[in-house]
């Protein structure tokens, strides 16, 4: 079994849902000492924001909740990249689309919607037309701590502390 997992969170532009979910998850492996063994980043199914950093009430969010802010330019997932990630998370309906376009249909097998982590058929409201960062915050949340629980014993992954 591999020892390192690459996850990759995947929404429209890049500067919110994806990039918080890409903070929240670095945050939580970064708590539990497993850092060295997960590449975390995220990407944009469209080019509308292509190089522009995290959105400013998004990163005010995070700062909020002691989350650090990683540095980041968004940019769009290209159809070669999918091989490279164990897990493609994507934040709604819309992105499943564009990833299908984008990455054909034969290649879906690692892409899931965020939410199904909790069991949530639901999407990750996009704060960029909602204005709620708290309910994409709650979501994201909880989302990435679902994936990491199911993606630490899947991967074999010894963890001495305890979720924050």
């Amino acid at each position: 079994m591999a020892e390192h997992v690459r996850i990759l969170f995947v929404c429209h532009g890049n500067i919110c849902r994806s990039t918080m979910a890409q903070c929240i998850m670095q945050h939580l492996v970064d708590v539990r000492g497993v850092s060295d063994r997960f590449t975390i980043d995220s990407a944009a199914t469209t080019t509308e924001e292509i190089g522009m950093p995290i959105y400013p009430p998004a990163r005010d969010k995070l700062e909020t909740e002691g989350i650090p802010v990683i540095p980041h330019r968004a940019r769009k997932i290209q159809a070669n990249e999918q091989a490279g990630w164990d897990y493609i998370v994507c934040m709604d309906d819309e992105n499943v689309r564009h990833l299908r376009r984008i990455l054909g249909p034969e290649n879906m097998g690692n892409v899931r919607k965020l939410l199904s982590y909790v069991g949530d058929s639901g999407d990750v409201a996009d704060p960029w037309y909602t204005g709620n960062f708290d309910a994409t915050y709650f979501d994201c949340t909880r989302g990435c701590e679902a994936l990491l629980e199911e993606v630490l014993p899947s991967w074999r992954i010894a963890v001495d502390a305890e979720m924050p």
